[in-house]
């Protein structure tokens, strides 16, 4: 087996819009609290060759996906061996428009921004990605692999709160004004967390850690939070930093199913998010399991991919109603005490109907990519999937480990786990980043179960 790593830089100039925040507002960037990468891992073996990209943006749609694939593609690769993540960020730009579907119709130019970005920042991205590409294909030396988890239940919550209606809600900071009887709305959290942090590690024959694949479930949303108008590159790119000041080395982030999971807790009194914090912490585990690995040779590599169809959502109540706002006001409506901001209402009808439009099209089509690296899977899965589903997916693998990256290839939105719908909330409302049926989860975990399987038959799960 050979390995290869690049980091590009990606870091848009001041004023570039920064997604993440929903409701067609523009987000301008104001201050740099961190730098933005490109980070890239290229694994070679037995007339294989895998690429991870992971990317410090928001989201990643299919048109940009298929375009750095067909740049790999003229290095060598096969196209399902290339899984583009994106980390999910949301202090950093989207590489390509999600908020509105494809097909909805066109909005002024200078406006471009409702549709969740600005494409002179796509094309800057999409450039350095290439570079990093190339840059670690170039870098390919033998390598033997390690890997190894450790559990930590204090950095990671779930943000599914189910207060006395029976509806949910997202938990913000617990204000000291509320102390010491708490959020007492909050009648209990619906779900759990996936408390893994993993590590999948290539060292060099002289026995250096020259990359990492690293693994942790959660939102990026430290600094959204705290610093709306920052670039940052939040956890993963703090931890990122530490493992590379303690190894000098160049490791990935791998963010799992963190549909419904965030980094601050519902019931810790004056609770501050801290992204360095959380990173400094990770890395600080990851040295631990890094110091116990042991390594080995290995030559066994491989991928598949897979494209299955779901239905999407069809509340006919609701779309009627957008429709009918949307005939009499086609155009955007802007906000008087903010002309950078569009309505809400006319954002919510824009978002149904975007629903519709993808209807019209059929089923969606979701592609999931399963990849092999020794005894290690890693499961790239599009969308914000809820963390059960990667907990299910993980208990029942046939291999050692199994890393999830959720946020791959394609644009999605969330896929909670049947039960939230009834109960509502950001995650399960109608929209456009809430659009496939119920059942979606379940037919994603057993395609992805049954992907696992095929590419261990022998049943290795230690």
């Amino acid at each position: 087996m050979r390995t290869g790593f690049a980091r590009v830089k990606i870091t848009p100039e001041m004023g570039a819009h920064l997604a993440g925040s929903g409701g067609g507002e523009k987000r301008r960037a104001q201050c740099i609290l961190d730098d933005l990468y490109a980070r890239v891992v290229v694994i070679e073996a037995e007339n294989k060759k895998i690429c991870f990209i992971s990317l410090d943006v928001t989201i990643i749609t299919e048109d940009y996906t298929e375009k750095i694939r067909r740049y790999a593609q003229s290095l060598g690769f096969s196209p399902e061996a290339v899984m583009v993540h994106a980390v999910q960020n949301h202090s950093a730009p989207s590489l390509g428009h999600f908020m509105l579907d494809p097909d909805f119709p066109e909005i002024p130019s200078e406006l471009e921004y409702i549709r969740g970005g600005e494409t002179k920042t796509y094309q800057f991205i999409l450039e350095k990605i290439f570079e990093a590409i190339k840059t670690a294909n170039n870098s390919l030396i033998p390598v033997s692999i390690g890997s190894g988890i450790a559990v930590n239940d204090g950095l990671a919550f779930n943000r599914r709160a189910i207060t006395r209606d029976g509806k949910a809600r997202m938990p913000w900071f617990f204000s000291g004004l509320q102390y010491p009887l708490g959020p007492t709305d909050i009648k209990y959290i619906e779900g759990p967390v996936d408390p893994e942090i993993g590590a999948l590690c290539f060292r060099s024959d002289d026995m250096k850690i020259i990359s990492a694949i690293l693994h942790f479930t959660c939102h990026p949303v430290n600094v959204f939070a705290t610093k709306f108008y920052a670039i940052s590159s939040d956890w993963p790119g703090m931890w990122s930093e530490g493992i590379e000041k303690m190894f000098n080395t160049n490791p990935l982030v791998l963010n799992g199913c963190c549909g419904n999971i965030n980094p601050w807790p519902a019931f810790v009194h004056d609770f501050y998010p801290d992204h360095k914090k959380m990173g400094n912490k990770l890395a600080e585990i990851t040295q631990e399991i890094i110091s116990r690995m042991t390594f080995r040779k290995s030559e066994n590599l491989g991928f598949v991919s897979k494209k299955i169809s779901i239905p999407l959502r069809s509340e006919p109540e609701k779309t009627i109603r957008a429709k009918e706002y949307l005939e009499k006001n086609p155009f955007p409506v802007m906000l008087k005490d903010n002309p950078e901001r569009v309505d809400p209402e006319w954002f919510q009808a824009t978002s149904i109907m975007s629903v519709e439009y993808a209807r019209k099209r059929g089923d969606f089509i979701y592609e999931i990519q399963a990849f092999r690296v020794g005894d290690i899977a890693v499961l790239g899965l599009p969308g914000e999937p809820f963390v059960e589903g990667q907990l299910e997916i993980k208990i029942n693998s046939p291999a050692r480990y199994t890393f999830v990256a959720h946020a791959t290839n394609q644009y999605v939105g969330y896929i909670p786990i049947k039960q939230a719908f009834s109960r509502g909330g950001h995650e399960a409302t109608l929209c456009y980043w809430s659009k496939l049926i119920p059942e979606a989860l379940e037919i994603i975990v057993k395609n992805s179960l049954d992907m696992l399987k095929e590419l261990f038959p022998e049943g290795i799960n230690e």
